[in-house]
């Protein structure tokens, strides 16, 4: 299940999106997606490949705990 999180700066910036997902690949393993951005706006994304469902939620976790730490907001 993706994880969404929206940011909303105070000053007249347009709202900033991240958003993460865990997906079990062909070769028995499982990746972490990883997409952010300006809402609205082309985004940046990046995969990060992991040998176990445990390691990549504990990786998953770690980025949405930085991203809510830094202003960040579920969606």
């Amino acid at each position: 299940m993706p994880s969404c999180l929206l940011y909303r700066p105070l000053n007249a910036r347009p709202p900033r999106f991240y958003r993460i997902e865990l997906a079990v690949n062909l070769f028995d393993g499982v990746s972490v997606l990883r997409e952010w951005g300006v809402a609205g706006g082309k985004g940046r994304s990046t995969v990060h490949l992991f040998d176990s469902l445990r390691e990549a939620s504990v990786a998953a976790d770690g980025h949405r705990k930085r991203m809510l730490k830094r202003g960040y907001n579920r969606a």
